[in-house]
């Protein structure tokens, strides 16, 4: 039998010569029209099921279990591209609808060739070259597998929404400008609300690293795509034309409302803060999109429904800084543990995204066409976004188990209580207990909770050793007001002002 690394080599040589062995062709499209009368055939249904399987799910697992250095790795990668090569040439010997030249059709190519080149990258690491130029190169190469690895979901979905474009022809001449603006402000709301995601359950200790809060990042980003849009959506020098002048608009408040966040993302000592900024330019962004005018019903509801859920996105971002968490970073220490509202900010921008990238003048006129209700369609975008949601959970589960396995760990339910009691209080208020000490039941404390009660304990013994001696020389006013610091500083804000 072929060992896993030959069969990684025989696929890797298959779609290096893919490109010139596979073509397609266009003769039955009509002239001037995106894609033939034809149905869509098996062959072809198959290849889109094929490569959503290898893209959309198993390369992205794939890549976590790469992260985590698990032995699953290479196994679930070498599927993948086997799955990826098939589907590669069933789409280009299909039957059926043809189409005609098209941005798919150029980036499949190129998407393979990125593919190739992780395959060759990854070979080459498995073979644990070490001596003479590989030890030099062998850095470098781990560092750009690890940088192809991580870029091939973003690939991938480029790659799918052109797919989709492609089938259905749209998004051409007239329509390519509004296209443009739905699919990438779409995909940016979804990229957001994973980056919140990520930041939720497994993004708290690189957060504190940073010595900045999430809101500065965010108002970074805001303020850079107003600029963007405040000279893109208008064609200067030309007339103002239907909604040039609310997207521009819009644009403005965004890079003023992001360099208002910027600056009010630090305290004046130079800590990291919290505020509100991001999520109020959010609430109103959907109460912007929630009025923008349109040419049908449909589509004017479907707008709607998407102004509303942005806005939802805004308001519960603004409950959870404000009254969940209270201007602290996390529920829990580690952030392993978030409220259950902290889940909705996230989704919702999903839902947000599938909405807006849904919402395409083409896509409302088909939907009219069909005489399909804007309730099914908006239902069905709802659901692919938790789909998504789901899926985006599930890899961060597997992240998480494997670079902090003692989360996983089972505690008796008074352990439990307790630690809920304490993550209501606040995270940064120090358990005061004995350093290796057991819960009453006789659980163990794990490294982390040890490390944090060390470090509780630590503090209070220096400032008992510094200042225990000195109160007694304290007149009685002056030992109370000493007494009413220690107590300010033993309080959850000082904890958390050192976390």
């Amino acid at each position: 039998m072929m060992s896993a690394l030959d069969i990684r080599g025989v696929l890797a040589s298959l779609l290096l010569i893919s490109p010139v062995l596979a073509h397609g062709d266009h003769s039955h499209v009509p002239e001037g029209s995106a894609t033939s009368e034809d149905p869509i055939d098996s062959t072809l249904w198959i290849h889109m099921v094929l490569m959503g399987l290898a893209f959309g799910i198993i390369f992205p697992l794939g890549m976590v279990l790469g992260i985590v250095r698990s032995r699953w790795h290479v196994p679930i990668q070498t599927i993948g591209t086997a799955i990826a090569i098939v589907a590669y040439f069933l789409g280009h010997a299909h039957k059926g609808r043809q189409f005609a030249k098209n941005a798919h059709a150029s980036f499949a190519n190129t998407l393979m060739f990125f593919l190739a080149a992780q395959v060759v990258l990854g070979i080459y690491l498995k073979l644990h070259l070490s001596k003479g130029i590989h030890g030099r190169i062998r850095r470098v190469i781990v560092i750009l597998h690890g940088i192809l690895g991580k870029a091939m979901p973003i690939i991938s979905w480029v790659q799918m929404l052109f797919g989709g474009i492609a089938a259905l022809g749209f998004c051409r001449d007239d329509h390519l400008g509004q296209c443009l603006a739905h699919f990438i402000m779409g995909s940016a709301f979804i990229a957001y609300g994973i980056l919140l995601t990520i930041l939720l359950l497994v993004g708290q200790y690189w957060l504190r690293r940073t010595g900045r809060s999430q809101e500065f990042f965010d108002s970074l980003v805001i303020a850079a795509w107003g600029c963007v849009n405040t000279f893109t959506e208008h064609r200067w020098g030309g007339p103002w034309v239907h909604n040039d002048l609310q997207h521009t608009t819009m644009g403005i408040v965004w890079w003023c409302a992001g360099l208002l966040g910027i600056w009010l993302s630090r305290k004046r000592n130079g800590r990291p803060k919290r505020n509100l900024i991001p999520a109020i330019v959010i609430l109103l962004t959907g109460y912007a999109m929630s009025g923008h005018p349109q040419h049908s019903m449909i589509s004017t509801m479907v707008h709607t429904i998407f102004g509303y859920t942005l806005m939802a996105a805004g308001l519960t971002r603004i409950i959870e800084i404000s009254f969940v968490l209270r201007d602290r970073s996390s529920v829990s220490v580690d952030g392993s543990d978030p409220n259950s509202f902290q889940y909705l900010t996230p989704f919702l921008l999903y839902a947000s995204g599938f909405l807006f990238m849904g919402a395409t003048e083409e896509q409302m006129q088909l939907l009219e066409d069909a005489e399909i209700t804007h309730v099914s369609y908006v239902l069905i975008l709802y659901s692919i976004a938790f789909v998504l949601f789901l899926f985006v959970n599930i890899l961060l589960h597997i992240y998480a188990v494997h670079a902090w396995p003692e989360s996983t760990k089972p505690t008796h339910s008074r352990t439990s209580s307790i630690e809920d009691n304490d993550a209501a209080v606040g995270p940064s208020k120090p358990r005061r207990a004995r350093p290796n000490a057991a819960y009453m039941n006789g659980h163990v404390h794990t490294p982390s909770e040890n490390q944090r009660i060390q470090d509780a304990e630590a503090f209070e013994l220096q400032g008992l050793i510094s200042d225990e001696e000195d109160e007694a020389k304290l007149p009685n006013d002056e030992r109370l007001g000493a007494k009413r610091l220690e107590d300010e500083e033993s309080a959850p804000l000082f904890a958390k002002e050192r976390d």
